[in-house]
C-alpha cells in the first residue's frame, strides 16, 4: 500500500509539475525513455511503468488524481509531437472510457480529479462522454492553447 496522496497517471515528461519529485506523488506511464529529436531533449521517467487503463493500485487510494492523456489521434510517425506526447489508438472513445474509470477506482471518495485536455484534434464535449461523471469547475473555452484544466470530485460513498 502506498502513502503516496496524487497520482498523476500520464505523468510523461512531469511538463506542468513545479515540483518533478514531489515526495507526495506517484508518477505513472507506460513508457520510460529519453527523447532527443532535433535539438530538443524531453526525458519520460515514471516511478511505475504501467498504463493508464490498468492502474496497478487498490481501490480508494489517492486525495487527487491527475489524468492527462495524450490528446493526439495523429501525428507524423517521427514528429516531436508524437515522440514527446504519445498518441491515441484508433479506439480512444474506449481507452479515455477506461482511463477515466481507473483513475475514479483509484480515487478516495471526496477526492479530486483534474483532467487536461487539448482539443486541437479530438473536441472536449466528445472526450467529457466518455464518462459519466459531471466535472465541477474549470477554463471552458482556452482560446489560444485549446487546453482544458477541469475538476471532478469523486463523490462520498
Amino acid at each position: 500500500m502506498t502513502t503516496a496522496k496524487v497520482l498523476d497517471a500520464c505523468c510523461g515528461s512531469k511538463m506542468f509539475w513545479f515540483n518533478k519529485h514531489h515526495p507526495d506523488a506517484i508518477y505513472l506511464d507506460c513508457r520510460k525513455e529519453t527523447i532527443e529529436f532535433q535539438g530538443f531533449h524531453s526525458e519520460v521517467d515514471p516511478d511505475v511503468l504501467a498504463d493508464f487503463t490498468n492502474l496497478p493500485f487498490p481501490n480508494n487510494t489517492f486525495n487527487l488524481v491527475v489524468f492527462d492523456p495524450p490528446h493526439l489521434t495523429w501525428a507524423g510517425p517521427k514528429s516531436w509531437l508524437r515522440a514527446k506526447y504519445g498518441v491515441l489508438e484508433d479506439n480512444w472513445p474506449d481507452m479515455i472510457r477506461d482511463g477515466f474509470k481507473e483513475c475514479f477506482r483509484v480515487l478516495k471518495p471526496g477526492g479530486a480529479l483534474i483532467f487536461k485536455w487539448s482539443e486541437v484534434q479530438i473536441p472536449l464535449k466528445k472526450v467529457l462522454a466518455c464518462t459519466d461523471h459531471k466535472p465541477l469547475f474549470g477554463n471552458h473555452k482556452p482560446q489560444q492553447s485549446k487546453t482544458h484544466w477541469i475538476c471532478f470530485m469523486k463523490e462520498e460513498d
